[in-house]
């Protein structure tokens, strides 16, 4: 479903940076149109499949005592975070998201370089991952 929504956002900037771009060079000449409008499909259709492409690389996996978060195109990133350090968890949803019944849930730790999120998750699972990772934080952090 994420990807579809990230399809929608890459039609919505293509079709408003080419109509801008058409408009633009079209009044100095037809033929600045055409190539403004080329360039901005193209650049459209690019951003299109980069978008994908980073659909794709997210992931994340429960584990016994931390979870794992999996991101990056060029650069892989995997986040390992701990259920005993986590202090908060936040799920968020845009406009967007809201209207595919999608989330992004956000865990915060103390230290900001091991903050992961999670796009695209289904609403219900959003809200079990976030009860489920609440509750094992709370488990894990007893002992601190």
């Amino acid at each position: 479903m994420l990807r579809r929504v990230r399809h929608l956002e890459a039609a919505a900037g293509t079709l408003l940076a080419v109509v801008i771009a058409g408009v633009l060079a079209g009044l100095s000449s037809l033929t600045a149109g055409v190539i403004a409008v080329g360039c901005g499909l193209a650049a459209g259709v690019v951003a299109d499949v980069v978008m994908q492409r980073r659909v794709g690389a997210w992931g994340y996996l429960e584990r016994e005592d931390d979870l794992l978060v999996r991101r990056g195109l060029l650069v892989r990133r995997l986040s390992v975070v701990p259920y005993g350090r986590m202090q908060f968890i936040d799920v968020t949803a845009g406009p967007l998201e809201r209207s595919f019944s999608l989330a992004t849930l956000r865990l915060h730790t103390a230290a900001a370089e091991t903050d992961a999120r999670i796009p695209g998750l289904a609403s219900e699972e959003a809200a079990r991952l976030r009860d489920r990772l609440t509750e094992l934080g709370e488990a894990r952090a007893a002992g601190l």
